[in-house]
């Protein structure tokens, strides 16, 4: 067992564990940050996005032991205490968020999207989303909560 101290979602931490515990199941199972889910525990799904000093990663690849000292964003941080963020109202609003696996990894990979690209086009938004694997909406809903984040985005940066 090792002690290894990083951020999560702007509080340090420190936990006790092996130093190949997968980040995930620190997250998940010492940290009670259940958000992140798990679909393939392969890095193939995307459902366990988180941001590691900023960059989106799969967090079920990093062993903990790699986040030493480093900042993790979890789905938990995207919203303002109980003020969901608006590309989380987004998904809800356009129906993107439906069993609810991928959903947390969606939104991590939309945020990560709105970064780079301040006005995506489709095919950027597609390619952006491509990590991530979703079997119940047939991604035209998740496509569509994309625009609408990009859409109130541009609407509030008019009315500032």
């Amino acid at each position: 067992m090792n002690e290894i101290s990083f951020k999560v979602n702007g509080k340090s931490e420190t936990v006790n564990v092996h130093p190949f515990s997968r980040l995930l199941d620190v997250l998940r199972n010492d940290l009670q940050l259940t958000g992140t889910k798990e679909g393939c525990g392969e890095g193939e799904c995307g459902a366990c996005s988180v941001f590691i000093d900023g960059v989106l990663t799969n967090s079920c690849l990093i062993p903990i032991a790699q986040v030493q000292n480093c900042e993790v964003e979890t789905i938990e941080g995207v919203a303002e205490g109980e003020k969901i963020h608006k590309v989380q109202r987004a998904f809800i609003d356009m129906g993107g968020a439906q069993c609810g696996i991928c959903t947390p990894g969606m939104i991590m990979a939309t945020l990560n999207i709105l970064r780079d690209q301040p006005h995506p086009n489709d095919d950027a938004i597609r390619e952006g989303l491509a990590g991530n694997f979703c079997r119940c909406t047939g991604y035209t809903k998740i496509i569509d909560a994309v625009k609408k984040s990009i859409e109130e985005r541009e609407d509030e940066s008019i009315s500032s």
